[in-house]
């Protein structure tokens, strides 16, 4: 079954064409931010509502008034105007705020979204990227399974260059053995299994905290920039707050790298996965206005991202699936797992800082955690669920550029 998979390719761009990486990104944030103010002023001037096609149909005329954005591939700045839209539908659905004109500084990059303008001449393992009026650029990385690309993203971050293609490929994994695992994420303990086995908080952030604090104290006594009064930041500011990034990308490449050793230790034994449904966005939520628990809320939002409970179980879920095997979420709030007893099932509700469990009806005593993972591997075992979730083909929203190209030949038929 082929299945999309993203690579990411370090690129190692001469001179010349990293000069004219640096012009292309700042055009496309100038298209970005242009679409932006004319959503906006065609609103609130006119009472006009623009749309994506609205916008994309205006392109040809805008290159012809500005003649650099010429060299640039048409369906790369199609891309840059479906992000826009993109920003205006979550903002319609209450799911984020109005958008924003965006800094060329803070601008990532671009996307080719199909195969023309550029060409991955590599069969997974280094290589080079070809671009449309740039060349051949030499890129290296290694794919686990290559197949055909799809879509490129050009990245800018850390002072280096990325290309992000997603391919179709046929995914190649070991079959896992057949056993059964249910798995409880904690803060304390970030992994507990149903077999009674524990994994720790590797706690990355936590190590890094220190440097972190020194080469902050270090930008704070530096000039900073204030753009309203036009003034630029030292270098010294800069070279200081380029550590911290620095630092800050070597954590989050750490805890990726311990989150997919940790999936795969799983998947290797397991074939049948059971986790808890979690509200992560509230559970990482800021403490309310006023409250006397600020940083205590902190220090636990800080504690249960350095885990990355979202990520881990996104990793074990897609590798348990390629492998053959199936991954059950379990509803918390119907089934109480840390609640309930997994010998005789008799629920007691518990305090959080009681950390072993004890059935005052059976008197079974084991660790808390591995008694909620007991549970909801037992909840997964008496469910008839398939893993495999299903999408329904007869709503077609103007969501990817896929289900764009949708519309527009929805369009064309003529209603009967």
């Amino acid at each position: 079954m082929s299945v999309t998979r993203r690579v990411t390719f370090r690129l190692y761009p001469s001179t010349t064409q990293e000069r004219q990486l640096f012009e292309w990104k700042r055009l496309h944030c100038y298209l970005y931010n242009a679409c932006v103010e004319h959503r906006r002023t065609s609103y609130q001037k006119f009472g006009n509502s623009i749309n994506y096609f609205d916008q994309q149909n205006a392109l040809p005329a805008f290159k012809e008034c500005w003649s650099e954005y010429k060299k640039l591939a048409s369906h790369a700045l199609q891309a840059t105007v479906k992000r826009v839209d993109f920003a205006f539908t979550r903002f319609f659905r209450l799911k984020s705020g109005y958008p924003k004109f965006k800094a060329n500084r803070r601008y990532k990059g671009w996307t080719y979204p199909c195969q023309a303008g550029w060409k991955a001449c590599t069969e997974g393992k280094n290589g080079y990227l070809k671009l449309s009026n740039l060349g051949n650029i030499k890129m290296r990385g290694k794919a686990r399974s290559w197949g055909t690309p799809k879509t490129c993203t050009i990245l800018f971050k850390q002072e280096k260059w990325y290309a992000s293609i997603t391919i179709a490929c046929v995914p190649s994994r070991i079959q896992t053995d057949k056993g059964a695992i249910g798995l409880d994420f904690g803060v304390f303990q970030a992994v507990a299994d149903s077999n009674g086995g524990v994994i720790d908080n590797p706690r990355f952030i936590g190590q890094a905290q220190e440097k972190v604090n020194r080469l902050a104290k270090k930008s704070r006594r530096k000039r900073p920039p204030n753009y309203k009064k036009r003034i630029r930041a030292s270098r010294r500011w800069r070279e200081a707050n380029q550590a911290v990034s620095k630092l800050q990308a070597k954590v989050a490449r750490q805890r990726q790298d311990w989150q997919h050793q940790v999936a795969t230790q799983i998947v290797s034994c397991n074939s049948l996965v059971a986790t808890e449904k979690l509200n992560l966005k509230g559970m990482t939520r800021k403490a309310r206005q006023g409250s006397k628990r600020k940083r205590q809320k902190t220090g636990l939002n800080r504690s249960l991202l350095d885990v990355g409970i979202g990520n881990l179980k996104s990793l074990i879920q897609y590798k348990v699936t390629e492998a053959g095997g199936f991954y059950i979420e379990v509803p918390t709030k119907k089934l109480a797992p840390s609640q309930t007893c997994p010998n005789c099932g008799h629920r007691k509700k518990k305090e959080l800082s009681e950390r072993v469990h004890s059935c005052q009806k059976c008197s079974y005593t084991c660790d808390r955690d591995v008694a909620a993972a007991m549970v909801m591997l037992q909840y997964a075992r008496g469910q008839e669920l398939s893993s495999s979730d299903v999408e329904s083909p007869t709503s077609v929203s103007c969501g990817s550029m896929r289900k764009v190209g949708a519309l527009k030949r929805q369009k064309l038929v003529p209603n009967l």
